[in-house]
């Protein structure tokens, strides 16, 4: 796919400063037509992350989301963007009503967004979870021991900050265990996208790039040659893959609609349910599978995990017992979960 953007992704992504994120806001769903809170809407947005914009990323959305058109009722658009914060805020202003997030930033949409999760992810093998990796171009001699040497000799990508395998999973279980700050480590360090880090791998811009197991069959199947030149130095345990989130103060009616349409889509048998799987397919899903926000927990640790490291290392005695505190809850809730 062309790592090109389209003209309000462009625009969303570059801006820095509130008043241009404000217009990137207002442009996902017109708004002087916003709905109030709890009342039918007379369409709906739904959100997709995409560094390479509708021009490559909507063919492959746009018969779901015109399957979702008929099934609730209402008209559905997308709204693309290349960056996690400018969506987040799009659906806490009510701009966005629906969204496909992955974990990281699904979890601010139910922070900070009134968020609320309705379905997870499968993907074709069956898995609800996906990994973290580090690529380095093939051949270059670059190992996993010489990157944790640091010294300073390698350019190095990482991902968004929102991003759960792209920045996350990376300091929750390969830095911050090592007492690692990549900006102290790497020569240098761009975030960028997991495309665009991938093809800065690939052409020998950076040495090596953080990415994730997702991106990987993308580039095998969009393209194969990029995918050739790049290798996995290191892989992350399971991670919570994308959800579906829906604004918690949808019409309630309209939000079962939206449940029993991502539940259901692709099951069943005959010709209509084979034709959804094989919109599903080009997502490279199988399903989508009832999930609420506790799916999220893993997340939650990670996040716990980081800022009990950035307290260590600003000696913030107080952000450190909070830390522990929120990590040492949720290792509970998850040792008496079946």
């Amino acid at each position: 796919m062309s790592l090109s953007r389209n003209p309000l992704s462009r625009r969303l992504f570059a801006a820095a400063g509130a008043a241009v994120l404000l217009l990137g806001v207002a442009s996902c769903g017109g708004g002087d037509e916003k709905q109030a809170a709890g009342a039918m809407p007379s369409e709906l947005t739904f959100s997709i992350l995409s560094a390479e914009g509708q021009a490559s990323s909507g063919p492959l959305w746009q018969p779901l989301l015109d399957d979702m058109s008929k099934a609730v009722g209402v008209p559905v658009k997308p709204f693309f963007a290349g960056n996690y914060n400018v969506l987040i805020e799009a659906m806490r202003f009510n701009q966005t009503q629906v969204a496909w997030f992955s974990a990281k930033p699904a979890l601010e949409a139910v922070d900070r967004a009134q968020g609320e999760v309705i379905a997870r992810i499968v993907d074709p093998e069956g898995r609800d979870s996906y990994t973290s990796t580090l690529i380095v171009r093939k051949g270059s001699g670059v190992t996993l021991d010489k990157v944790l040497a640091c010294g300073k000799q390698y350019d190095f990508g990482i991902g968004d900050a929102q991003s759960t395998s792209g920045t996350l999973a990376p300091l929750t279980f390969l830095f911050n265990p090592r007492g690692i700050v990549p900006n102290q480590c790497f020569k240098t360090v761009r975030s960028a996208s997991h495309q665009a880090n991938a093809f800065a791998v690939a052409t020998g811009v950076v040495d090596v790039a953080t990415s994730n197991s997702v991106n990987t069959v993308f580039m095998r199947r969009e393209n194969p040659q990029l995918a050739s030149q790049i290798e996995d130095i290191w892989v992350s345990p399971p991670i919570p893959e994308s959800g579906i989130v829906i604004r918690e103060d949808l019409d309630p009616a309209l939000k079962e609609k939206l449940r029993s349409f991502f539940l259901t889509y692709g099951q069943g048998q005959g010709p209509e349910a084979d034709r959804q799987r094989q919109v599903l397919a080009g997502l490279n899903y199988s399903m989508f599978r009832a999930a609420d926000d506790s799916y999220l927990d893993p997340v939650r640790e990670m996040v716990a995990d980081q800022k009990l490291s950035e307290a260590k290392a600003k000696n913030d005695q107080a952000g450190v017992a909070a830390a522990e505190r929120d990590l040492a809850a949720l290792r509970a809730k998850r040792e008496v979960q079946p």
